[in-house]
């Protein structure tokens, strides 16, 4: 479906300018009905991805094109955002790194690179890997989900078209049927999308149940600018209770570190802070509850 050419938008390089943006517009709504029935699969996949990544696996993404560009747009802003570490996201990009920004002729097809790939990754059971492509049909990315799954990683595919190689490869086939495109084949709109959409869902709500949020606030995000080092006070002011003036000197006792500036704040010395969260595999509230208890 993703290929067909919709009769509705067959005379589009003859509208206004405004009628034609209307219709990419309306297109879009479409996008995100389409993740509506995923969302149990959804919620599947993060049940069974969070206990692997808290054994310390990595999250990869692999793909072709568009796909991978969106999967790299996500994967590298868990950084910054959750301080996840780059060295635990990896990619399996279709010609390499360099087709991140140019097309890579036959990248996509090319099947024995995705599984010299994945053999390079050396890819383990606590590994997640999160296979990308509207049409569910690209040889490179079918290949590494094959290969991924054989090493025994969990394998998610994400495909924008019914009953295709790719969703069948995965152990967890996540389908989003967008359609049609407004442009014939540019799944760089509808289907694109619907995967950003996807992937943020996943990745935010595997970083929430590691504790990397806490009351709707990124509490492992890295402060290091104003901005970002204001939010962090006014973080630790509001969790811990205590002042603004007060929240600054643990954050500076915890080198700018929320979640431990928070116990520090409330008393505790950055040694047992730091101890308590690990006890609480990272989690700020159980570390809170535990420290009034010791307290």
């Amino acid at each position: 479906m993703t290929e067909f050419a919709d009769p509705r938008y067959r005379d589009i390089d003859r509208w206004t300018s405004e009628t034609a943006l209307r219709a990419i517009w309306e297109s879009q709504f479409s996008a995100l009905a389409s993740i509506g029935p995923t969302l149990p699969a959804l919620a599947d996949v993060v049940e069974q991805a969070v206990p692997r990544l808290r054994a310390g696996g990595r999250l990869v993404y692999a793909g072709a094109g568009t796909s991978i560009r969106i999967a790299v747009q996500d994967g590298t802003e868990l950084g910054p955002t959750f301080n996840w570490p780059e060295t635990r996201t990896t990619y399996l990009i279709a010609g390499g790194a360099a087709a991140l920004s140019v097309g890579i002729e036959g990248a996509e097809d090319n099947a024995d690179d995705a599984r010299a790939q994945v053999t390079q990754a050396r890819l383990t059971q606590a590994d997640v890997v999160i296979g990308l492509a509207a049409s569910g049909r690209t040889p490179f990315t079918i290949a590494a989900i094959k290969a991924a799954r054989a090493a025994g990683a969990l394998t998610v595919g994400l495909a924008c078209n019914a009953q295709t190689p790719l969703l069948n490869a995965a152990e967890y086939a996540i389908l989003t049927e967008t359609g049609p495109e407004v442009v014939a084949g540019s799944t760089r709109m509808k289907a694109g999308t619907a995967q950003k959409v996807v992937l943020n869902m996943i990745s935010t709500q595997i970083m929430i149940r590691l504790g990397h949020v806490h009351d709707g606030m990124m509490v492992d995000m890295r402060a290091q600018n104003t901005k970002l080092r204001s939010r962090a006070r006014d973080m630790v002011a509001r969790i811990a209770g205590v002042s603004p003036e007060a929240a600054i000197a643990a954050l500076e006792t915890c080198d700018w570190r929320t979640k431990p500036a928070v116990l520090v704040a409330q008393g505790a010395t950055l040694a047992r802070a730091d101890a308590a969260l690990s006890d609480a595999d990272g989690l700020l509230r159980q570390a809170m509850a535990a420290s009034r208890t010791k307290t």
